[in-house]
């Protein structure tokens, strides 16, 4: 599909107009959220997950830390459901999404944008064969067909062997649709990501 060349400009002003506003706008739901998290539990406010950006390039994804702190070290990266890692303040903001609002930040470095495939771990996107190398030629991002598909991950996931399910059920799934993502972007593709993602969220909010 042949996107408008000024496609990349557009969605570049647009991704850092929306995402200064977004911080701007958040500001104080930002620093409760970050008390919250601090009170809750030990450990930092701030969760740094190594991910793999445009072209394989490795960058630090920014979110609010909702797991104990070294969660990674006594269990898988996937979180099914119940996960006893997730804190409780940690399972009302990955309820409503609201640990992915630091992303915001990664979108205003360029090491994402608002829309585009959701950025894998390093250790998942090694294995990418045929057309799942498309899905590193598009900047990742916080919303996309993959987050609207599974929209409550742990559910999909259970609680029965995580880990095993999302890699044989779940991430060929994700993949497929993180490279649809990467055939169909556009201008209207975007929009209608967003606006299905909102929809989605915000009656989970009141």
């Amino acid at each position: 599909m042949r996107r408008p060349r000024v496609y990349p400009a557009f969605k570049r002003a647009f991704d850092l107009a929306a995402a200064a506003a977004g911080i701007a706008v958040a500001a104080p739901a930002l620093a409760v959220i970050a008390a919250a998290v601090r009170l809750d539990s030990p450990g930092p406010v701030l969760y740094l997950g190594r991910r793999t950006g445009l072209h394989g390039k490795p960058f630090q994804m920014f979110k609010f830390r909702t797991m104990v702190t070294d969660a990674e070290r006594v269990g898988g990266p996937s979180t099914g459901l119940d996960d006893p890692r997730v804190t409780r303040v940690g399972r009302v903001l990955r309820r409503y999404k609201l640990d992915e609002l630091p992303q915001l930040i990664n979108v205003l470095r360029g090491e994402m944008s608002l829309v585009g495939p959701r950025p894998e771990v390093p250790q998942y996107t090694a294995e990418y064969r045929g057309d799942e190398t498309l899905i590193l030629t598009v900047k990742p991002g916080i919303t996309d067909y993959a987050s609207l598909h599974f929209i409550r991950l742990d559910e999909a996931l259970g609680s029965h062997e995580p880990d095993r399910v999302y890699e044989e059920q779940v991430r060929p799934v994700k993949n497929a649709l993180r490279v649809r993502y990467a055939r169909e972007q556009g201008f209207a593709t975007d929009m209608r990501i967003l606006v299905r993602t909102m929809r989605k969220l915000l009656p989970r909010a009141r």
